[in-house]
C-alpha cells in the first residue's frame, strides 16, 4: 500500500466545514498542524475556536472521516487544541472582512440577504410558530436563513427548533449563531435566551437595554451570506419594532393575525407601525383560520374564531398604504403544529403534506420568491436645496 500524498489530506482538510461559521477549517486557521507517516497514519492537530467547544464532536467525525477517505490512510489521530486569544482575533478580522466592529451587515446598501420581521398586534396568535416554520421551510428549499428571537421577554424559537439548552459560542467579541440540523439547506438562530447564564432567568429590560440587545444580535454575530434572516418580534408596538425601524429601514414585515375581531384590528396597528418606520409591508398570514371537521373531512371548515380577520387587515392596511398588501397563507388548526413546537420538531418537517404545513410552505415560497422592489421602502434622500 502507497503512502498518503501530504497534499490529499490538505485538500481532503480543505473540504471540512466548521459546524457553526460554515467555512473550511484550513481557511480559518483551525489546521495547526498535519504529519503523514509512510505506514498511512495521519495525525491532525485542529485548533477549536474556545475551551469546550459544543461542536467538537463533530468537528472530530467530519475530518476523521475526510481523512480517512483518502487513498492510503490507515489510521487518522486527531488532537484537539484550543486558539490563543491573537489566533481568535485574527479569526475575527478575517470572519468580518475588515468591516466595522458594531456594523450591522443587513442594513449596507449592498446587502443582498433579504429580511423579514414577523410582527403581530398582540400575543397568542402563534407568531412564533409560524417565524419557526417559515424559516425551516425556506432552509429545506436549499437556502441559507437566519432566524434573530428579538421577542426579548417572551423567547421561544430556540426551544420551538429544539436548541433549547444549546450555548453559542463566542469568539473573542464576536458570537457564532446555534446551527440548526435541516435537511437540504442551512438555518441557524440566535435568541437573548441563549445568551443569559439560566434558561429561567427572566429579563426585566427597558427601552435602551432592548435596543442595545438587538443591536447585538445583530452586528455581533457573525452570520456569514444569508439569503434570507427572519425577525421574530414581540406582540405590540413597542421598543423593539422602533429600534429595528431605525437599524433595518428595509425590512420588509409580515403581519400574523388570527380570524376574530380583536386579533384583527390590533394587528392593522402592527402594520401601521411598520409603514410609521418607512418599511414595507409584504404580506398578511391567517393563523388559526379553520378547524377541519373531524367527521365530514377538511371540506367543512368549523370557524372556531370567526373568520375574515386576515383578509380584512389585508385590504385595510393596502387601502391605507396604496400598494397591495396579499393574504400569503391561511393556516388551518391542527394539534401537529401546536405539539412541534413543544417538542422542538417543525410541522412543515415532522408532517409536511398536511394542510398547515402546506400554507406555511406556501408562504415561505411567496416570501423567498419576491423582488426586492423599492416601493414602500425609505430611499434615504434629502434635497439639499430648493430649486
Amino acid at each position: 500500500m502507497s503512502s498518503p500524498d501530504l497534499e490529499q489530506v490538505r485538500a481532503a482538510l480543505a473540504r471540512v466545514n466548521d459546524p457553526e461559521i460554515r467555512r473550511p477549517i484550513t481557511e480559518l486557521g483551525m489546521v495547526d498542524a498535519v504529519e503523514v507517516s509512510p505506514d498511512g497514519d495521519v495525525d491532525v492537530r485542529v485548533l477549536l475556536t474556545v475551551a469546550g467547544c459544543p461542536m467538537k464532536d463533530t468537528i472530530n467525525r467530519d475530518v476523521t472521516a475526510a481523512v480517512g477517505a483518502v487513498a492510503g490512510v490507515r489510521n487518522v489521530n486527531i488532537e484537539l487544541g484550543v486558539m490563543s486569544a491573537e489566533q481568535r482575533a485574527g479569526l475575527q478580522e478575517t470572519l468580518r472582512g475588515g468591516q466595522a466592529a458594531r456594523e450591522i451587515p443587513f442594513a449596507r446598501a449592498d446587502s443582498l440577504t433579504k429580511v423579514f420581521a414577523i410582527a403581530s398586534g398582540k400575543g397568542g396568535v402563534g407568531k412564533s410558530s409560524v417565524t419557526v416554520n417559515l424559516a425551516v421551510a425556506m432552509a429545506r428549499s436549499g437556502l441559507k436563513v437566519g432566524i434573530v428571537d428579538a421577542d426579548i421577554y417572551g423567547h421561544s424559537v430556540p426551544a420551538m427548533l429544539g436548541v433549547g439548552d444549546v450555548r453559542p459560542t463566542q469568539v473573542e467579541e464576536m458570537i457564532m449563531p446555534v446551527p440548526v440540523p435541516v435537511e437540504g439547506g442551512e438555518l441557524s438562530v440566535i435568541s437573548i435566551g441563549m445568551l443569559k447564564p439560566r434558561r429561567d432567568q427572566v429579563v426585566a429590560w427597558r427601552g435602551p437595554m432592548l435596543d442595545r440587545a438587538l443591536v447585538q444580535m445583530l452586528s455581533d454575530v457573525y452570520w456569514g451570506d444569508l439569503d434570507a434572516l427572519l425577525l421574530d418580534l414581540p406582540p405590540g408596538t413597542g421598543d423593539i419594532a422602533i429600534s429595528l425601524g431605525q437599524h433595518l429601514p428595509s425590512a420588509e414585515v409580515v403581519v400574523v393575525t388570527t380570524p376574530q375581531e380583536a386579533a384583527a384590528e390590533v394587528a392593522e396597528r402592527a402594520g401601521t407601525m411598520a409603514s410609521m418606520m418607512h418599511q414595507r409591508v409584504v404580506g398578511v398570514i391567517e393563523n388559526m383560520s379553520f378547524l377541519p371537521c373531524p367527521h365530514c373531512g377538511p371540506e367543512h371548515r368549523l370557524e372556531v374564531f370567526g373568520s375574515g380577520g386576515g383578509a380584512r387587515v389585508a385590504s385595510t392596511l393596502g387601502n391605507r398604504f396604496g400598494y397591495d398588501v396579499p393574504v400569503l397563507a391561511e393556516i388551518p388548526l391542527t394539534e401537529a403544529l401546536r405539539a412541534g413546537g413543544d417538542s422542538g420538531d417543525p410541522i412543515v418537517v415532522t408532517d409536511a403534506e398536511s394542510p398547515a404545513a402546506t400554507a406555511l410552505r406556501g408562504a415561505a415560497e411567496k416570501l423567498a420568491g419576491r423582488g426586492r422592489g423599492l416601493a414602500g421602502m425609505q430611499l434615504g434622500l434629502t434635497p439639499t436645496a430648493k430649486l
